[in-house]
C-alpha cells in the first residue's frame, strides 16, 4: 500500500479551555478542540484512522492512534466540511496537539492528511499560578 500526502483536503482545529471541567489544584487542565476537515478536492473520501501527538510543558510525550473521530468515519463529499468537537486532559497548563488523519477515496488510494499543530493554554493567571507553585 503507497500512502501519499493530499494537501487538498483543508484541517483547521480551534482549541478552548474549559474552566468548568478542570482543577488546577489536582492537575487536571482540559480543553474541548473543534476541527473543521474541508475537502477540496474533486473526489469523495473517507476519515479511516487518526494519530495524534500531544506534548505537554513538561516534555511529556502522548501518543494517540485509533479508528475515525469521535466514534465516525465519515464520509466527507466534495467541497463539503465535516466538523467535530473532541477534548484533551494534560496535568500542566499548556502543550500541544499535531498529527495526522489516514483517508481514503473511493479507490481505496490511502493517503495522510496532516493535523497542523496548535496550542493548548489555560490562562495566564492559571498558568502562572502552576508555575510558581512548582518552585
Amino acid at each position: 500500500m503507497s500512502i501519499k500526502k493530499n494537501d487538498q483536503i483543508i484541517v483547521k482545529a480551534s482549541p478552548s479551555y474549559v474552566a468548568a471541567q478542570s482543577d488546577p489544584d489536582n492537575h487536571k487542565f482540559v480543553w474541548s478542540y473543534e476541527v473543521s476537515i474541508t475537502n477540496q478536492s474533486p473526489e469523495i473520501v473517507q476519515l479511516l484512522n487518526r494519530f495524534w501527538r500531544i506534548i505537554d510543558m513538561s516534555g511529556k510525550i502522548e501518543e494517540i492512534q485509533g479508528v475515525g473521530v469521535v466514534g465516525l468515519q465519515p464520509l466527507i463529499k466534495p467541497n463539503k466540511p465535516f466538523h467535530y468537537v473532541s477534548y484533551c486532559q494534560l496535568a500542566v497548563p499548556q502543550g500541544t496537539m499535531e498529527g495526522y488523519y489516514e483517508m481514503q477515496n473511493l479507490e481505496d488510494e490511502h493517503f495522510i492528511v496532516e493535523i497542523p499543530k496548535f496550542i493548548l493554554s489555560a490562562p495566564t493567571s492559571i498558568t502562572k499560578t502552576f508555575r510558581s507553585r512548582l518552585h
